[in-house]
């Protein structure tokens, strides 16, 4: 994987809306619905890797693995793995996380006030 390498955050690599922007690339990681499961899964807890997966319910091993490595990579989630036999991995969100999870919490609060205006909507497309 290539990743831009930024020193300092330049105005151009915090704009969203620039397909070569920094901002972009991290929007990419972030914004699909595994890492925004995962991210308020985890919460306040630090977890294993087998208790988050069954806190995230229908994600394969193989998709939790690539998003927690996704958001390790971008700082969000913190990897502690203690020296037992077998290993004890935990997770657990880090500050930049837990400033994420306030808007993924806001995002579900969104979802449950709108639930039936979307439903209603998506029957009337539906139905045309």
């Amino acid at each position: 994987m290539v990743s831009k390498q930024v020193k300092g955050a330049a105005k151009d690599e915090a704009d969203v809306t620039r397909a070569d922007s920094l901002a972009r690339e991290i929007f990419a990681d972030i914004a699909n619905k595994w890492a925004l499961l995962i991210i308020e899964a985890v919460g306040d807890r630090t977890l294993r890797f087998t208790e988050l997966r069954g806190r995230v319910e229908g994600i394969s091993h193989k998709m939790l693995t690539q998003n927690l490595r996704l958001l390790e990579r971008n700082g969000l989630v913190e990897r502690t793995v203690h020296p037992t036999v077998p290993p004890r991995v935990e997770y657990t969100l880090t500050e930049p996380g837990r400033a994420l999870r306030a808007t993924v919490d806001a995002m579900c609060d969104w979802t449950h006030r709108h639930l039936d205006a979307i439903e209603t909507a998506r029957r009337r497309f539906d139905s045309t």
